[in-house]
């Protein structure tokens, strides 16, 4: 169960410095969309989309394996 906290809290402090750096890139695209070079802002846009998809698995991840393995745990402690 520690580990899990442990991992928990280190995906907690990576999401936030992930979302600093959006904000970058957003303004970045903004920039080059408005410049009129499109193919810098839809590289980066793909990036942007590829962290967001891989947060949004991440999660329900996390907590399917957190709830299986406290089911485990539970089926254990009636078992005893």
């Amino acid at each position: 169960m520690k580990k899990f906290i442990l991992v928990a809290v280190l995906l907690i402090f990576n999401c936030s410095m992930s979302f600093a750096q959006c904000a970058m890139c957003r303004a970045t695209v903004g920039s080059n969309l408005s410049e009129g070079r499109g193919v810098i802002g839809t590289g980066i846009n793909d990036g942007i989309l590829l962290m967001l998809v891989f947060t949004y698995l991440s999660i329900p991840t996390l907590i399917y394996v957190w709830f299986r393995t406290a089911k485990k745990e539970m089926r254990l402690k009636m078992h005893k």
